[in-house]
C-alpha cells in the first residue's frame, strides 16, 4: 500500500487555528478529504494518514469522523491528554476506533524545553503500548538532546520522529543536528518521517539540492527500512507550488533505489508501522 503518511485536515477558525498566522493566508480555509482525494489519486497513492493539528479530543473525533467516511483515510494521529488523571479510560474509550492508530502532542510549542521528561507525561507516553498505539515527537532541533533522554524510559513503544526533528534547513547541515540523528537511529523502534521540508526551508527560494545532505544523513541513519514519506499537505502549500512537488524532492533522491525500497519509503513502512489495515 502506498501511503502519505502525514498530512492535515480542519475546517478553519480563527480562534482554534491561532497558530495560522496573518504570514499563511493560503491555509485560512477549509481542508477536508475531497480536496485532497484527487492529489492522492494523481499521485498514485492508496490513502494517507491523518494527524493532529490542535490539542483538542474534538478535533481527534472530527478526523475519526472523515476517517470512517473516507476509505482512502487509513490511519488517525489524534490527541489526548496524556497527563490527565483519567487518560486510561479516554485511550480505552478510542479502543473503538479501527483507524485510530496513536497520538501526538505538539511539544515543539511547550515553554518548558524539557517537557518530554515531566513524569506524568512520561507515564501517560507508558500507557500507549498497552493499547497499541504509536507516539509521533514534533519538537525543534534544540529539542533533540532531550528527546534522547525521553526514549530511554521506554523499551518497545512505537515512536516516530516527525518534520526530521526539524532542523533549520535554510542552514547548511550541523553537526549537532547530524550527530542527534544518527543518536536517536540507535533506538530501534523510532522511526523517522521525512516531512515538513520546504515549511523548514527558505518559502520562496529553496531548491532540491538544499535537502539532499539532510536526506543523505537520515537513509544513512536509519536505512531505508525505517523512514516514510509525509507530504505535510496543506500545511507544505506555504512553501511549495503543489502537492506533487513536495513528494518529488524524495522521489527524486531515491530514484536509483530499488522497487522494493521505494515502496518502503512511500508506504510499507507507514503501513506496517502505523498498522494500517486493508488493501490498497
Amino acid at each position: 500500500m502506498t501511503l502519505d503518511a502525514h498530512q492535515h485536515f480542519w475546517k478553519y477558525d480563527p480562534v482554534e487555528y491561532a497558530w495560522i498566522s496573518e504570514a499563511m493566508p493560503v491555509l485560512k480555509r477549509d481542508w477536508l478529504p475531497e480536496d485532497l482525494l484527487p492529489l492522492l489519486q494523481k499521485q498514485g497513492f492508496d490513502g494517507c494518514v491523518a494527524v493532529q493539528a490542535r490539542q483538542t479530543e474534538a478535533e481527534t473525533e472530527f478526523l475519526l469522523e472523515r476517517a470512517a467516511a473516507h476509505d482512502f483515510i487509513k490511519a488517525v494521529v489524534g490527541w489526548v491528554d496524556l497527563q490527565a488523571d483519567q487518560v486510561e479510560s479516554r485511550l480505552s474509550y478510542f479502543q473503538q476506533f479501527s483507524k485510530m492508530k496513536g497520538f501526538r502532542h505538539i511539544v515543539q510549542d511547550e515553554p518548558d524545553e524539557r517537557f518530554l521528561l515531566q513524569k506524568r507525561f512520561i507515564n501517560g507516553v507508558q500507557l500507549l503500548q498497552q493499547y497499541h498505539y504509536t507516539y509521533d515527537i514534533l519538537v525543534y532541533e534544540r529539542q533533540l538532546p532531550v528527546v534522547l533522554q525521553f526514549l530511554e524510559y521506554f523499551d518497545n513503544q512505537q515512536f516516530v520522529l516527525d518534520h526530521l526533528g526539524k532542523p533549520d534547513l535554510k542552514q547548511p547541515i550541523k553537526k549537532s543536528w547530524k550527530d542527534a540523528m544518527y543518536a536517536l537511529a540507535q533506538y530501534p523502534n523510532l522511526y523517522c518521517k521525512i516531512s515538513g521540508l520546504v515549511t523548514e526551508a527558505q518559502w520562496n527560494g529553496w531548491t532540491a539540492e538544499d535537502f539532499k545532505p539532510f536526506l543523505y544523513t537520515v537513509f544513512d541513519a536509519f536505512d531505508v527500512n525505517r523512514v516514510m514519506v509525509g507530504s505535510d499537505w496543506p500545511v507544505c502549500l506555504l512553501a511549495a507550488p503543489d502537492y506533487a512537488s513536495v513528494l518529488e524532492i524524495v522521489a527524486d533522491f531515491i530514484q536509483g533505489f530499488s522497487e522494493a525500497d521505494k515502496r518502503k519509503v512511500f508506504g510499507e513502512n507507514a503501513t506496517r508501522w502505523y498498522r494500517v489495515e486493508g488493501r490498497g
